[in-house]
């Protein structure tokens, strides 16, 4: 699974990426920092099924805390978007294709106003962020028009004379966008059948719904701790997404401060602890008292928030955990728990088969659930926390 930062130079999206990764990225206070993507693992959090045994698991990947699993995922920090960056403004082209594999996206917004569009200084700091939103939505929807639209009559009418529906030429086209045919059906439906003669602009209207199944977008707003309260509400007040309101550079400053062993802190946790309040510097101890008015009036940093918004609600994730001993939930050699998987909601026994190895999906015989020690089917539901056992030919 793969998560993609999205917004304008200078809103913080490396600030975020790193403060979700810890991963080095390019920082700077001026437009189009980051010109490579950037790479790395966030993590969500669980509650680890390995209490219920009184015994430690041994994660291959990720890591667990003190009951609390921490599953990965991958995220991709991009250039940042400018108006029609869909005809190449910027790094428009680079950016839409770097994007292409993303599952979900992350908009990073800034909420306090600050940036134009161009992610320069805004006259007066009065910049309404939701026009951010208004225009990074456009510009989504002309880049997979433009796809669309290359060849489009042609398509239509070979489609048409062979009687192929348009849903399946639609999800040819994209295919390089990981798109499946449930959201492409469910989009066309929305936005109707284009005609053979469609324009690129046309297509926007397909194009936007495609884009709102297929890649579903959380709004991160960020600089919470400068926005006014007006711009955190007008941003709220865009029912089809869910806003966040965030301060990357608070988390970074917390996720640094507890790998330098000053603090004890959790990811997403509503609070702290210093470790040694004299090791700390006056300068030091002044940051954190800001960082935790910023926790006390929002909850958290938001950083956390907005990526296990992302995974469990956008995407709609549950955890599994493969397991070769249903008894004692090891592995052949013994690793308590040391795979969890993120797999959608209703995913069956024969989909985490698949997971775990092509084969074991064509020559499933049965699953074992870990719990109940029950046998059971290829079509068998998972549920969230589920520990299983593939049984496959070999």
């Amino acid at each position: 699974m793969e998560v993609g930062l999205v917004g304008k130079p200078n809103v913080g999206k490396s600030t975020f990426f790193s403060a979700a990764t810890l991963a080095p990225a390019q920082i700077a206070d001026y437009p189009f920092t980051t010109i490579e993507p950037n790479r790395g693992v966030a993590y969500v959090r669980v509650r680890c099924p390995h209490v219920e045994i009184n015994k430690p698991c041994s994660p291959v990947h990720g890591a667990c805390d003190e009951g609390t699993r921490l599953v990965p995922v991958e995220m991709l920090d991009v250039a940042g978007l400018v108006p029609k960056a869909h005809e190449g403004r910027g790094l428009g082209n680079k950016f839409l294709d770097d994007l292409r594999q993303a599952n979900a996206f992350i908009h990073i917004v800034d909420a306090s106003g600050r940036t134009d569009f161009e992610g320069n200084p805004a006259k007066g700091g009065e910049h309404d962020p939701t026009e951010d939103v208004k225009f990074l939505e456009s510009e989504l929807a002309y880049w997979i028009a433009g796809i669309l639209a290359r060849d489009w009559e042609k398509n239509a009418r070979r489609a048409s004379l062979a009687e192929v529906p348009v849903e399946r030429m639609v999800q040819e086209r994209l295919a390089g966008l990981g798109l499946s045919e449930v959201q492409i059906a469910l989009a066309v439906k929305e936005a109707g059948a284009p005609p053979m003669n469609a324009s690129a602009d046309a297509l926007v209207p397909l194009a936007d719904a495609i884009r709102r199944r297929g890649k579903p977008m959380l709004l991160a707003a960020n600089k919470a701790d400068l926005a006014p309260e007006a711009n955190l509400q007008r941003l709220r007040s865009l029912a089809r997404y869910e806003t966040v309101p965030t301060c990357a550079e608070y988390e970074l400053a917390l996720r640094r401060a507890a790998k330098a062993g000053l603090i004890d802190y959790l990811p997403g946790a509503p609070s702290f602890i210093v470790r040694d309040t004299a090791k700390l510097t006056a300068a030091q101890r002044k940051g954190l008292d800001t960082v935790l008015e910023f926790l006390g009036r929002f909850g958290s940093t938001g950083v956390q928030a907005c990526v296990e918004g992302v995974v469990f609600r956008l995407l709609d994730r549950i955890v599994v955990y493969p397991v070769e001993d249903e008894a004692h939930w090891t592995d052949k050699k013994g690793h308590v728990l040391p795979d969890a998987f993120l797999v959608p909601r209703g995913s069956t026994a024969r989909d985490l088969a698949g997971r775990v190895h092509t084969d074991f999906a064509r020559n499933f015989i049965r699953a074992i659930d870990g719990r109940t020690k029950m046998v059971v089917g290829a079509d068998h539901a998972l549920k969230d926390g589920d520990v299983v056992k593939i049984v496959a030919r070999v």
